[in-house]
């Protein structure tokens, strides 16, 4: 929330990257307030039940705000691609208008993906009742059909590898064009600023598709119910917590603008507090 207030009230955040980075930040609020309370709310209440409709609302908006970070991450790999590989060319590559048209697109097709899965899994005939996890997802769901799931799981591997390995696979073909412009360059001061700029961004990337992948795309028999809640955990909470933390504390922007706000705020504190004083004389 704090960098969604930098970046509206502060002119020099006014850029695509932050554009970009302030949509990743609504993105990871949506998506840990999806989980989180719920089960925060369960744990203390000791009420661990959902309902049947709750629980697949939650599967339809997990699903769709956790792939549209998949997308947005994406849509900045392009936003570093062009500032490095295409100085001159930046402002036209990375219009407001194209970063806008990129986000819609992401957003309705996580959303048809969401809905697949939603409608495939609630149309299921189950016969326990216990999910043994702490949110509603597609593994934990299969595992309590009556019937063979086989045609579900290849459909979960299938549909699921294009939405999220097709952005994983564009992020590591930008990396890998990045890195081929930045060995050309003649320092290594030079070099190791520009790999700067990235590092924050591979990070948060890193952190997120290790455990994805591992979560979705392996064999059913290695599944884990223990394992899967912990991973899980990784994905929807820990690195949603990191990215503002990754993103901010090494960016020089960012933190001046922090500053001025605080500048600004002491300033008005201490002319308040001299209005006040002239008030009582």
């Amino acid at each position: 929330m704090l960098i969604l207030m930098l970046i509206s009230t502060q002119s020099q955040l006014h850029s695509p990257m932050y554009f970009l980075l302030g949509n990743l930040s609504l993105v990871d609020i949506c998506l840990t307030s999806i989980t989180v309370p719920r089960a925060l709310s369960s744990l203390l209440s000791r009420d661990l039940s959902i309902s049947f409709h709750g629980c697949f609302i939650q599967l339809f908006l997990f699903h769709m705000v956790g792939n549209m970070d998949s997308f947005l991450l994406a849509i900045m790999a392009l936003d570093r691609y062009a500032a490095i590989c295409q100085p001159l060319h930046y402002t036209t590559i990375m219009r407001k208008t194209t970063c806008i048209r990129l986000l819609t697109s992401s957003w309705v097709i996580v959303s048809l993906h969401s809905t697949l899965f939603t409608i495939m899994t609630a149309t299921l005939p189950y016969c326990g009742w216990v999910i043994h996890h702490y949110f509603c997802d597609v593994p934990a769901l299969l595992l309590l059909s009556c019937t063979d799931t086989s045609a579900q799981q290849m459909v979960v591997f299938i549909e699921g590898s294009l939405i999220v390995m097709g952005p994983m696979l564009f992020i590591l073909g930008s990396y890998l064009l990045i890195i081929r412009d930045v060995l050309k360059l003649r320092t290594s001061k030079s070099r190791q600023r520009t790999f700067s700029t990235c590092s924050s961004h591979l990070t948060v990337v890193i952190f997120f598709y290790t455990s994805i992948i591992f979560m979705y795309f392996r064999p059913s028999s290695l599944y884990s119910a223990a394992n899967d809640r912990i991973i899980s955990v990784v994905y929807s909470v820990i690195t949603p917590m990191l990215n503002p933390f990754i993103y901010t504390l090494r960016n020089k922007e960012v933190k001046k603008a922090v500053k001025k706000i605080i500048l600004c705020g002491r300033k008005r504190g201490q002319n308040w507090m001299k209005e006040a004083e002239e008030d009582e004389d």
